[in-house]
């Protein structure tokens, strides 16, 4: 098996969130492609790929619902949101100034908006590795906050969650 195989090979996000601003929208369809763009991608166990991957908000809780290339079932897991709450209002906070400094620009301020970011997504991406191990599933790729506000790089805001393998 290549290391191609073990990829993500399309992300799409439920309704819950988008809809709520343009902007969102648009930075999560950036993320989206981001993530794509360098991934690896290895469900414990399952030696196909590459994956599709599905996330989605369930009862308050961020789910992930895997899939092979051809739309069969690998594994779901449903993240508690609560050991990401603060990252998410940090992201958010950053999104923020990003609008804001794209309307007062500096590349002082732009650049520390981008340090900022960039240790937040950092952070959400170890919290998420962390959380999905316990899980007994490897999962290495930049970064998994995928959600309504989590990581602007260029303005992208983008989240994430923990886990229960079905």
């Amino acid at each position: 098996m290549t290391s191609a195989e073990y990829r993500l090979c399309d992300v799409s996000l439920d309704r819950s969130f988008g809809g709520r601003d343009a902007r969102i929208e648009r930075e999560q369809a950036l993320a989206v492609i981001d993530l794509l763009e360098s991934n690896t991608f290895i469900p414990v166990g399952h030696d196909g790929g590459p994956y599709r991957l599905r996330i989605e908000a369930v009862d308050g809780r961020l789910a992930l619902h895997v899939a092979d290339d051809q739309g069969e079932h690998v594994a779901s897991h449903y993240l508690s949101l609560t050991p990401f709450r603060r990252l998410l209002k940090d992201y958010a906070r950053i999104c923020e100034s990003y609008y804001d400094a794209i309307h007062h620009p500096g590349p002082d301020r732009l650049e520390a908006i981008d340090m900022g970011l960039r240790g937040v997504d950092n952070e959400a991406a170890e919290l998420l590795r962390s959380r999905l191990a316990t899980s007994d599933y490897r999962q290495q790729h930049r970064a998994l906050a995928v959600h309504g506000d989590l990581r602007p790089t260029r303005a992208q805001c983008r989240p994430s969650s923990s886990a229960e393998l079905r």
